[in-house]
């Protein structure tokens, strides 16, 4: 569904059905984090899930204020891999586990 931000996000819900207007981000909730639309503009999400569509990654988000109080609220994630059973540093890319090249290209002169 598309966030208040414009982008399409699998955790954002809205429901607009005869004129309610309700709207939440799930994978926030799902961690007892409080959401507020300004946060969908700089969130990573949507990104990471037009990147890499593994089933067996999970994602876990955060609020958080970076460095000082003058810095508005930030979406920070952590993604995990239940196949391979580790920390995946780089959520767009994957684990390399579960989604590996099919071969290796070699240029022979």
């Amino acid at each position: 569904m598309k966030t208040p931000a414009g982008r399409e996000c699998p955790h954002f819900y809205g429901d607009y059905f005869r004129g309610k207007n309700v709207e939440e981000c799930r994978l926030l909730n799902l961690y007892g984090q409080a959401w507020t639309p300004d946060l969908c503009r700089t969130c990573p999400v949507p990104d990471i899930a037009r990147a890499n569509s593994c089933q067996h990654m999970k994602l876990k988000a955060n609020v958080t204020r970076p460095l000082t109080a003058l810095f508005q609220k930030r979406v920070q994630v952590s993604a995990f891999c239940e196949k391979s059973k580790r920390d995946v540093a780089e959520p767009q890319v994957g684990c390399g586990d579960c989604h590996a090249l099919p071969f290796k290209f070699e240029v022979k002169e």
